[in-house]
């Protein structure tokens, strides 16, 4: 199974231009996420998928691949799709992988992978059991909620009843799919629920694609906002 990551990589950003340059301790943002994908044996090759010269360049210089894609895309996967339809090798599992989570554990990126174990997947994602109940409330934490078979049923920011005793899981926003899949849902229209919760993958679900939840130990912490970094480096000392 030849499986890519792709990394979309944009500069602009309303709550933080230049994202992806951003330093942190000493290395930037990009860099760190390309190496800790790099850490992943089950990927073949690493790929940033960039709209800016200035990226371009930067992982060119720091002995890293990238491709440099149309400025009006209006998603990483759209990003992501197109760097598969450019490419020449013929890849089993296109996984997108956050551009912005600088210490993402190579564990995760595997775990996606190895879902499409099974040859009947077509999407694969993460999802971390809450311990903490605040984050159940936090409407920017997006949770995902699937049947017993592990396939996804509705994803949602807002969890309106906490009383139940059941368990609650945050996504963890890394996709994967096979490239046929990928293809068709880029050519998709947005959908009512996914322009209501502002999740991409709702649009999946509502035109009937399967979406596989892997659960995982791992969390990963992504950065928004200037003050993102701060918090990163002082959890990083």
């Amino acid at each position: 199974m030849k499986a890519i990551g792709i990394i979309p990589a944009r500069y602009e950003s309303s709550r933080f231009p230049g994202k992806p340059l951003a330093d942190i301790l000493g290395k930037s943002m990009i860099q760190r996420v390309y190496s800790q994908c790099k850490k992943c044996t089950q990927l073949t090759k690493v790929i940033v998928a960039t709209d800016d010269e200035k990226i371009l360049n930067h992982v060119i210089n720091f002995g890293g691949e990238a491709i440099m894609t149309s400025k009006s895309h209006k998603s990483g996967t759209d990003r992501c799709n197109e760097v598969v339809q450019k490419l020449n090798t013929n890849f089993n599992v296109i996984v997108n992988i956050q551009g912005d989570e600088p210490y993402i554990n190579p564990k995760q990126i595997e775990e996606v992978i190895l879902l499409f174990k099974n040859s009947k997947i077509q999407i694969g994602t993460l999802a971390k059991k809450i311990e903490n109940k605040e984050m159940i409330l936090d409407q920017n934490s997006p949770k995902a909620i699937f049947d017993r078979d592990g396939f996804a049923l509705n994803f949602c920011r807002n969890i309106t009843n906490t009383s139940n005793e059941c368990d609650y899981y945050k996504h963890i926003g890394i996709y994967a799919f096979k490239k046929d899949i990928l293809n068709d849902i880029c050519k998709l229209q947005q959908s009512d629920n996914e322009k209501k919760e502002r999740l991409e993958q709702l649009r999946w679900l509502d035109n009937g694609y399967e979406i596989k939840v892997g659960i995982t130990s791992y969390d990963s912490i992504s950065v928004d906002t200037p003050e993102d970094i701060v918090r990163i480096e002082q959890i990083v000392r």
